[in-house]
C-alpha cells in the first residue's frame, strides 16, 4: 500500500495529488498492469489517496506506483515521496482496517469512510483491477468496519467533518436558516456542505 493523507502530507501537496475520476482510472490501469501489480484498488477521498496492490515485489512496485502517481498528478517525485507512506503485508492490512473503521480519519469514527472504501473496491472490481486477493482483504475490512460501528459505536452518530464544522458555525453564529453562505470547494465535502441543513 502506497498512500498520502492529512496525516502525512501538507494540504498543498494533498490538494495537488487529488485524483479526479478520469485520472484515477488512468492510474488504476497503469498500476494493475502485470509489470507493476496483479491487482489494485485506489482509495481517493478529499483527505487521502491510497493505492492497495497485490505484487510479488513490493518495494519495486511501491517505487513504480509513486512514479506513476507523480506523473499523473504533476507533483514532483521527491516532494511526493516525502509525503507518502508505504506499508507491506500485515502492516498494509492493519492500515486498511484502521482506515475502514474511521480510526485514521480527521474525525475519528468518520461515518463516510466505510462507504468510500466500499465504492473504491467496487470500482476496481468493475474496472477489472481487483481480483481474489484484494476481494478477501476488502471484504474482511468492510465487515470489520461494520462491526466497529455496531459493536463499539464507532461512527454510529453518523458524524462527518461537515457536521462538526456546521455545529461550530451554529455555536458562534446561531441558526443558519435563510442565511447566505459560500461553499469553497467542489469535491465531495463541498457538495455535502452545500446540501447540509
Amino acid at each position: 500500500m502506497v498512500g498520502l493523507s492529512h496525516r502525512s502530507a501538507p494540504l498543498a501537496v494533498l490538494e495537488r495529488a487529488a485524483l479526479d475520476p478520469d485520472t484515477r482510472d488512468e492510474l488504476l490501469a497503469r498500476v494493475a498492469d502485470p509489470g507493476v501489480a496483479r491487482e489494485a484498488v485506489i482509495l481517493a477521498t478529499c483527505n487521502r489517496v491510497e493505492i492497495y496492490a497485490v505484487t510479488d515485489a513490493p518495494r519495486p512496485a511501491a517505487q513504480r506506483i509513486l512514479a506513476l502517481l507523480a506523473g499523473k498528478t504533476g507533483v514532483a517525485l521527491p516532494e511526493l515521496s516525502a509525503s507518502t507512506y508505504v506499508h507491506e503485508g500485515p502492516a498494509a492490512v492493519r492500515h486498511l482496517f484502521r482506515v475502514v473503521c474511521g480510526l485514521d480519519s480527521m474525525l475519528v469514527g468518520d461515518a463516510q469512510i466505510r462507504g468510500q472504501v466500499r465504492e473504491a473496491y467496487r470500482h476496481a472490481q468493475r474496472f477489472g483491477a481487483a481480483g481474489r486477493g484484494l476481494h478477501e482483504l476488502f471484504q474482511r475490512a468492510l465487515r470489520l468496519g461494520k462491526r466497529a460501528e455496531s459493536d463499539q459505536g464507532i461512527g454510529r452518530a453518523g458524524r462527518s467533518l461537515v457536521d462538526v464544522g456546521l455545529d461550530q458555525v451554529r455555536r458562534h453564529l446561531g441558526d443558519l436558516t435563510g442565511r447566505p453562505a459560500l461553499v469553497v470547494g467542489a469535491g465531495g465535502m463541498g457538495s455535502l456542505a452545500a446540501s447540509a441543513r
